[in-house]
């Protein structure tokens, strides 16, 4: 009996071992927009495809856990754009249903508890330049995550979500720090200079930030301490690398 009860508690022991080891899964979250509608023209947008799925599966692959969110929750609507890329992640996102059940049913951002999460990252598509600015969801998510030491990403026009977060001092989470983001010269090349409402590499510089510019279209990813910027969809995967690297430190 006594030997039984030995075997019960190691067992007991070792089940409680590993639900520890389930519990400090890394956790990342994905914000996409809920955007659909580009400016005042009668073009539709959405996030863009590939800056979900590049992130998504660097994170996975790498044994972290991911929760996709939008500003509105529900359906967040993908640039229908992006399937026209050539991008062998886009056919393995329609074979996954995991992930487009988490795209279909993406959480409220005012649901969101910024404990639950050690990075978050804010993937693009032109529809981010309308609903991630001034958003207090978003601002008060990447400043929570910020300042309990996370790391706050954003790639391509998600690099919008930057625009207004501050912190607890008072600054801008950009101040200080330097940046890439989608550049004028490629809002030009997709004919969005005259749509977006404002120009990223200005409104971030006007908050404090200096921009680090890279060639158009080509990977560029900025890292300066806790902050992850990439300028592009090439730069997804560089970016959700480097803030994998900064997380597991």
């Amino acid at each position: 009996m006594k030997k039984l009860i030995t075997i019960t508690l190691f067992l007991f022991t070792l089940l409680n071992s590993f639900n520890s080891l389930a519990v400090a899964k890394p956790k990342v979250l994905i914000v996409l927009t809920s955007h659909t509608k580009l400016g005042d023209t009668d073009q539709r947008t959405g996030f863009w495809l590939p800056e979900l799925t590049h992130p998504y599966y660097e994170l996975i692959n790498a044994g972290f856990a991911v929760d996709i969110a939008s500003p509105q929750g529900g359906m967040a609507p993908v640039d229908q754009m992006s399937f026209l890329e050539k991008d062998d992640f886009n056919q393995r996102f329609l074979n996954d249903a995991v992930l487009m059940a988490k795209v279909m049913r993406s959480i409220p951002l005012s649901s969101i508890r910024s404990k639950d999460y050690q990075g978050i990252i804010f993937s693009g598509g032109s529809g981010a330049m309308w609903d991630f600015p001034n958003n207090k969801d978003v601002n008060r998510i990447s400043k929570e995550i910020y300042e309990s030491g996370g790391v706050v990403s954003a790639i391509c026009h998600g690099t919008a979500a930057l625009s207004d977060i501050k912190l607890s001092n008072g600054k801008y989470l950009i101040e200080g720090k330097r940046f890439s983001a989608f550049t004028s010269e490629e809002e030009k090349m997709i004919k969005q200079l005259d749509i977006i409402p404002f120009l990223l590499e200005d409104k971030l510089t006007q908050r404090g930030g200096k921009h680090i510019y890279g060639k158009a279209w080509a990977v560029n990813v900025i890292v300066d301490g806790r902050l992850v910027t990439g300028q592009n969809p090439a730069s997804a995967r560089k970016a959700t690398q480097m803030l994998i690297k900064i997380i597991n430190k």
